[in-house]
């Protein structure tokens, strides 16, 4: 069966591949701290659903405790090094959920049933913001079976992108964020246009961008919100024109291989 992919909103996909369900950073709430959920429904039960749940590193709108107690007890639940220790919060829920955690850097491969996810580097600042000492890599994952999908979590472009990731079928790149004036360590339409090109898949899907956006901010620079994803299309199309790009609306699934 060739892989699959849904899009959930922001972060959050599934990635079906060698019958492995593999969800990405789920975040399934309206709203939470300054930001709101302004398109897409939320996500049912279905999308909770998984084998292995990857989380890209500690900022809130990737590692969301309350969306993480959402998964089935004993749900395999693959992180960055120090992630137990930097949120306490995870702690309680792996002794209430009994989530199964293992901690990875980048380089280090965990085998799930037919599948093998390897840990990649990431330019980000990973920390669990605004709290704690404690430092903790961001990360992307290669979600390797019938094929090879990158999910690049959070990440600027760097210089080592093409050879940290490696050669890859699928990728799944951010493309704009959840406010306005995204720094060099996001990718927005542009930057993430240029790793399509350095990574060179055959496909891809832009995440992170028009879900969520913070509360009283909807007439500031609202194309920021709207226009990421068509903007990706477009520089893609120029940039890395031999690859194909699927724009998908939330809750759409696409079987990227097949479309080919």
């Amino acid at each position: 069966m060739p892989v699959e992919v849904t899009w959930w909103g922001h972060a959050t996909c599934t990635i079906e591949d060698s019958g492995v369900r593999v969800l990405t950073d789920p975040l399934f709430v309206r709203r939470f701290a300054h930001l709101r959920r302004r398109r897409g429904e939320l996500p049912g039960p279905e999308a909770a659903v998984a084998d292995v749940v990857l989380v890209s590193h500690l900022h809130s709108d990737h590692l969301h405790l309350p969306s993480l107690a959402r998964l089935a007890p004993g749900s395999r639940l693959i992180v960055p090094t120090g992630t137990v220790r930097s949120v306490p919060g995870l702690r309680m829920l792996r002794a209430v959920r009994g989530l199964r955690i293992t901690e990875v850097g980048p380089g280090d491969v965990v085998r799930a049933g037919e599948v093998r996810v390897r840990a990649v580097p990431a330019l980000h600042d990973g920390r669990r913001l605004p709290m704690g000492p404690h430092r903790s890599p961001a990360l992307g994952y290669v979600v390797e079976g019938e094929a090879r999908t990158y999910f690049a979590g959070d990440t600027g472009l760097f210089d080592e992108m093409a050879g940290a990731v490696g050669p890859v079928d699928v990728a799944l790149l951010p493309v704009g964020g959840w406010g306005p004036y995204l720094g060099h360590s996001h990718l927005d339409a542009g930057r993430a246009a240029q790793a399509l090109a350095r990574l060179a898949p055959r496909s891809a899907v832009p995440v992170h961008y028009g879900t969520y956006w913070p509360v009283g901010m909807d007439a500031v620079r609202p194309h920021e919100f709207h226009s990421p994803g068509d903007e990706f299309v477009r520089k893609a199309a120029l940039l890395a024109p031999e690859v194909a790009v699927h724009r998908l609306s939330h809750g759409e699934q696409v079987r990227p291989e097949a479309a080919r």
